[in-house]
């Protein structure tokens, strides 16, 4: 069964080749997590994964340049990288118009299995337990799958801005109280 774990450099060859899912699909010129990764990261072979792991692991308390705190989780089973889900554990001015609390994607060929349903109900207590009392989730406009996910989890639209949806998405220090 999937499960969030820490980034580790054993899923290396999994999360390389979820990586060329990814740049198969276009990937690795936008602005998301992935991207980045992308640009900044891979080469050739898997030895690029352990500077990538300890740097995504440091910067949940000290984030580099221009970003906030944020943790990295793996959604994986067994040695198998399905996706990733960010948590920034706080909002700066761009985030809160755009990116929000929580950012998460999943392998092209795990896709359309309910892995970012089930990834981002996994990651909303480790929120809570980070003093995020309502995640910020946002989506493109269009990405109705997305959309779908974050409403399954509770996420309650409040506006558009730009081409983005911005949901407040109960965690789970609000799921046990009654309305």
């Amino acid at each position: 069964m999937p499960e969030l774990i820490d980034p580790t450099v054993r899923l290396a060859p999994s999360f390389t080749a979820a990586l060329h899912e990814f740049i198969a699909e276009g990937g690795g010129t936008g602005d998301s997590g992935t991207d980045t990764i992308i640009r900044n990261y891979l080469r050739p072979g898997d030895e690029w994964a352990a500077e990538y792991v300890a740097d995504v692991l440091a910067w949940r308390t000290t984030a580099p340049p221009g970003f906030v705190p944020f943790t990295t989780l793996w959604w994986a089973e067994g040695d198998t990288y399905l996706g990733r889900i960010a948590i920034r554990h706080t909002l700066n001015a761009h985030l809160m118009e755009v990116g929000g609390h929580i950012g998460y994607d999943v392998r092209p060929s795990a896709r359309r299995r309910g892995h970012a349903t089930a990834m981002l109900a996994a990651a909303l207590p480790v929120a809570a337990a980070l003093g995020i009392d309502r995640a910020l989730i946002t989506c493109d406009a269009d990405n109705t799958a997305s959309r779908k996910v974050i409403e399954k989890n509770g996420g309650v639209l409040d506006d558009r801005r730009g081409d983005k949806l911005r949901f407040w998405t109960p965690t789970a220090a609000d799921r046990d109280e009654e309305p």
